[in-house]
């Protein structure tokens, strides 16, 4: 009987695998592999299509999780799956236009800064996971998060975008400063929140 409920609570789980919600967070981890060629290609004109895949990538980003709720298609999956398709496509991004120099310089360091809050966060949230402690994301996270978002834009239209308009890369190795910035903050605020919970745990 045991094994028959245990059945039952798992076929919920998997009757949401091609749920549209999961199908979107499919499609944007698909897409960090295209974003990344079109940037390497070394074609002004594939930068666009980049753009493209990012920009309709970052919409989904909203998307899946909105349909997940008012649907009520939640799954363990997508909760899974959600912010590692954000990561992989934020850092697949930002590898990809320092390799093809459009970060560079002094730039590189916000790009380090972004790339190492990213990783530190994901081990300190997966270790408080373990604790069953959440950190709450907050609204400066989220516009951190947003400023990121239109810096990458700017930048991944970079040399295409600055023959029709001058100062795309500029602006967006602006906005990828700002976001660095904010990201130190935001990161630090992360980890005094999870040090405090880290520090109850101790004998």
């Amino acid at each position: 009987m045991s094994q028959l409920r245990g059945f039952e609570a798992r076929r919920p789980q998997r009757a949401l695998l091609l749920s549209l919600p999961n199908i979107l967070t499919y499609g944007r981890i698909l897409a960090v592999p295209l974003v990344v060629f079109c940037v390497v290609g070394g074609r002004d004109q594939w930068r666009w299509i980049a753009l493209a895949l990012f920009i309709v990538a970052s919409i989904t980003d909203y998307f899946d999780g909105y349909l997940a709720r008012i649907w009520k298609q939640q799954s363990s999956l997508g909760r899974m799956l959600d912010p590692i398709a954000d990561k992989l496509l934020v850092s697949a991004c930002i590898l990809a236009l320092v390799f093809e120099r459009t970060i560079d310089n002094l730039s590189i360091w916000a790009a380090l800064i972004i790339l190492s809050r990213e990783i530190l966060v994901s081990g300190l949230r997966e270790y408080l996971a373990e604790l069953r402690v959440s950190v709450p994301v907050t609204r400066l996270a989220k516009w951190k998060t947003a400023t990121q978002m239109v810096a990458l834009g700017f930048l991944l239209a970079g040399p295409a975008g600055d023959v029709h308009f001058p100062y795309t890369t500029l602006i967006g190795l602006v906005l990828l400063w700002i976001a660095a910035i904010v990201t130190l903050y935001t990161g630090y605020d992360y980890f005094r929140a999870g040090l405090s919970h880290i520090l109850e745990e101790e004998p």
